[in-house]
């Protein structure tokens, strides 16, 4: 079964642009960085690399509550590298994913079927994955690379 989502932009002025999500949620303002727009909001890169960080922490967080585990805290710092494609087109060219969650990686029973499966929860990277190369690394909260 498919199910739509819809969002309405409506520009305001040059490149900022209203983000009406529905349902009661606050309306959130894009705009491009100068000297294009006036950077009063994120821009369209920084929204795409939010909503993979954002889905990536959902999946990790569903993951680990399959196992009844508590990561005391998840965050993501997601970096979205753009260039210019063969026509010169600036194009989002990869996207880096450090997530970490506050336990030490031995206070997780099953962490290795955890990190085995949650990136497979994620619409979002899981769909971006598949035209843009997506590199997603998992620390715990010791700061120690777990994946």
């Amino acid at each position: 079964m498919n199910k739509e989502l819809e969002v309405t932009l409506t520009q305001e002025q040059d490149f900022r642009f209203t983000i009406d999500f529905g349902g009661g949620i606050p309306l959130l303002h894009g705009d491009e960085a100068p000297p294009l727009g006036g950077g009063t909001g994120p821009t369209p890169v920084q929204l795409l690399a939010a909503a993979a960080g954002n889905c990536l922490c959902d999946s990790l967080h569903f993951a680990l509550k399959k196992f009844k585990q508590d990561a005391q805290g998840i965050s993501a710092k997601v970096a979205a590298t753009t260039g210019r494609n063969a026509e010169g087109r600036l194009r989002v060219t990869g996207i880096q994913a450090e997530l970490r969650f506050g336990a030490p990686a031995a206070a997780i029973e099953h962490l290795d079927r955890v990190l085995g499966q949650f990136e497979s929860f994620c619409t979002v990277a899981q769909s971006i994955g598949q035209s843009i190369p997506m590199t997603v690394l998992v620390y715990d909260g010791a700061g120690v690379k777990v994946r």
